[in-house]
């Protein structure tokens, strides 16, 4: 059941990505768990406590950014299956918000886009929005090769490895 889930979530994420007007309304999951490990960082690593107790709260908040989440996860999986006949679809629908290649198609479109019709300014511009590093001094051959780079590690990240997961646990 769990590839079904993974195979649908691919199919509905490609074709409807996360919208825009739910990411204003309540944020992305990656936000959250980003807000999570920001509070959790501030609360339980600080310089003056000692590096074994820095290590012990280092792996207590690994449990909680893993575990919480998969706990949540799973209730939400069965509760839906078993209350609902369109559950599968439902628990689809939301393992989409864990996946993210349309908005990375869309991305590294509109750097080939910019560079077409604006320009290499305008195609920085496009590439800055992908990439950690700065493309000022990025020619042409540059800006597409930082996209092309970028595509690359977010499939990883943003595709393979959650379709991955989905599918080994729903």
């Amino acid at each position: 059941m769990s590839f079904l889930i993974a195979f649908l979530s691919l199919v509905i994420e490609f074709a409807l990505g996360y919208p825009d007007w739910l990411f204003r309304r309540i944020g992305h999951p990656v936000t959250w768990f980003g807000r999570l490990i920001s509070f959790l960082d501030r609360r339980l690593n600080r310089d003056t406590d000692s590096d074994a107790l820095r290590r012990r709260r280092g792996v207590h908040t690994l449990l909680v950014i893993v575990l919480v989440p998969a706990i949540i996860a799973l209730a939400l999986e069965i509760l839906l299956w078993q209350l609902l006949p369109s559950g599968l679809l439902i628990v689809a629908v939301l393992a989409t918000s864990l996946l993210s290649q349309k908005s990375l198609a869309e991305h590294v479109e509109g750097v080939a886009d910019a560079l077409d019709n604006g320009g290499l300014a305008v195609g920085r511009v496009a590439v800055s929005h992908i990439v950690g590093r700065d493309p000022e001094t990025l020619d042409r051959a540059g800006v597409c090769r930082a996209a092309i780079e970028s595509l690359a590690e977010n499939f990883s990240d943003g595709i393979v490895a959650p379709a991955f997961w989905i599918g080994i646990g729903g």
